[in-house]
């Protein structure tokens, strides 16, 4: 491995970086415009494909356990999500979307695509384009997950 494909990694994770910190800053003014947060809003659209302990939630997030735990438990409070019982883990529910937390993310979600489809419009970034940035990534990830050599 050359010097050159490590500053080339560095470049790159830098630019997720700022894609990501830009995308939640984005994120954050869509968010309170129906009323939420962006920080409600992953947590909805995280466990909107099926029931997730707050662990794997956070884990999927890249946050602290504490923090997701938080927001969930406003969510509860809030009549957007609700916890079940967890027949793996008495100690470690289940959350999952009531009707008004799937309503609540339809309207987010709704608000923010014509965002999402005039940048990707600006940028010239086409589906092909970004399944292979995506494929980039996930292969990274997949990489990171794996035990080191040696």
């Amino acid at each position: 491995m050359s010097a050159s494909d490590l500053d080339a990694y560095r470049l790159l994770i830098a630019d997720v970086y700022e894609l990501a910190g830009e995308s939640r800053r984005t994120s954050e003014v869509l968010a309170r415009e129906v009323g939420q947060s962006a920080a409600r809003w992953h947590v909805l659209s995280v466990v909107s494909d099926g029931p997730r302990t707050v662990a794997s939630a956070s884990r999927r997030l890249g946050l602290a356990r504490q923090s997701v735990q938080r927001v969930v438990d406003d969510l509860v409070a809030a009549g957007q999500a609700e916890l079940r019982p967890n027949p793996d883990h008495v100690r470690a529910p289940l959350v999952i979307l009531t009707a008004a937390g799937a309503s609540t993310l339809d309207r987010l979600v709704r608000r923010s695509d014509a965002d999402r489809a005039a940048l990707l419009a600006r940028a010239a970034v086409s589906p092909a384009d970004l399944d292979q940035a995506r494929g980039v990534l996930r292969r990274l990830l997949a990489a990171l997950h794996e035990p080191a050599a040696g």
